[in-house]
């Protein structure tokens, strides 16, 4: 028998990862004479009770496993964190917000049965979804296949399966700090699915993306895969080189010829801003990118677990980047 392993990252959803793991659990309830099945919920801690809220559901549920981060390390860490777990022939990640359908995950088992390597959802946004945000999201996805090169459809969400081969190559291959898994999933190829589902309305609370946090997300997508916006910055340096000269060229005219007066301090004043003001463009843009670079040199691990959840029991982890629980997993032999 093949197994299968959904993991789903968790960040105060008190109020609805019960309703949440019932309709998962009825989601898949027609695999489970095909597959073995294991749940793994992907805590980033909060001052909420999702802890044990989970515990419990572990408790009840043989299947459910909970790994807890000591501090928050974010989503794209949650589930880099689900994939050094697992040891399936498949894995499915999806958010437990209620906006991911657990629903359609039959669907995606049904196209990896068929040869598919990767199945990407594509969400389309319902009418509670601001028009403004759905314009610059096109924006950023056309953005980035024009400057990176990485065929992202617009809609693309963090709710997938990926067959074993695209798990390993994902944990063994691409080990940046930063990684951009939306981007990092069309980059390394392999046969695509897509699959369209509706989103929901959120059943309790707010969307834990704040306007930064879509802005910083958008940026180290750009920057982790595109170096356009350093040939921007060579770009634009030589543009106001070049007009800084034929001007300057224009004013010596001017006053040798006597036909016009060329003002001195105003005009000074005004390239000094111009140009200060492109420094400090350019300098923001080089800062990104030696940011990345000094993430990658300090090598920290890009989360650490700190305990883990199974049949309601917690044991603590070893604290490693990547759990000892999932070693003796990951050598588990498929069916």
């Amino acid at each position: 028998m093949r197994h299968i392993d959904i993991i789903c990252p968790v960040f105060r959803e008190e109020q609805v990862i019960a309703a949440f793991h019932d309709r998962l659990s009825t989601a898949i309830r027609g695999l489970s004479d095909r597959y073995a099945i294991r749940i793994l919920y992907v805590l980033d801690p909060s001052s909420d009770r999702s802890e044990e809220a989970l515990a419990g559901i572990s408790a009840r549920d043989s299947r459910v496993e909970v790994l807890v981060m000591t501090r928050r390390f974010g989503h794209q860490a949650a589930l880099i964190a689900g994939m050094d777990w697992c040891a399936g022939d498949a894995l499915i990640m999806l958010d437990s917000d209620m906006q991911h359908p657990p629903e359609l995950i039959p669907e995606l088992v049904a196209h990896w049965e068929g040869g598919a390597d990767i199945v990407q959802t594509i969400r389309r946004d319902g009418p509670e979804i601001a028009p403004m945000k759905r314009l610059t999201s096109r924006w950023f996805y056309q953005l980035l296949y024009r400057i990176g090169g990485v065929q992202i459809p617009v809609g693309a969400a963090d709710y997938r399966l990926l067959a074993k081969r695209v798990v390993t190559t994902l944990r063994e291959r691409v080990t940046e700090q930063n990684p951009f898994l939306r981007g990092l999933v069309g980059w390394v190829g392999y046969k695509v699915v897509h699959v369209p589902f509706d989103t929901e309305p959120r059943a309790h609370g707010e969307s834990k993306y704040r306007p930064s946090t879509l802005v910083n997300f958008a940026l180290n997508g750009i920057f982790s895969f595109s170096k356009m916006p350093l040939r921007l910055c060579i770009g634009l340096g030589f543009a106001v080189a070049a007009v800084s000269l034929v001007a300057g060229i224009i004013q010596v005219v001017f006053y040798v010829s006597g036909t016009l007066e060329v003002p001195g301090w105003a005009s000074l004043y005004t390239t000094v801003i111009f140009l200060g003001g492109m420094q400090l463009f350019f300098f923001g843009i080089l800062g990104e990118y030696v940011s990345l670079i000094f993430d990658e040199v300090k090598d920290r691990p890009r989360y650490i677990a700190d305990r883990r959840y199974v049949a309601g029991r917690a044991s603590a982890c070893d604290g490693s980047a990547r759990t000892e629980a999932a070693a003796d997993e990951a050598k588990r032999p498929s069916a």
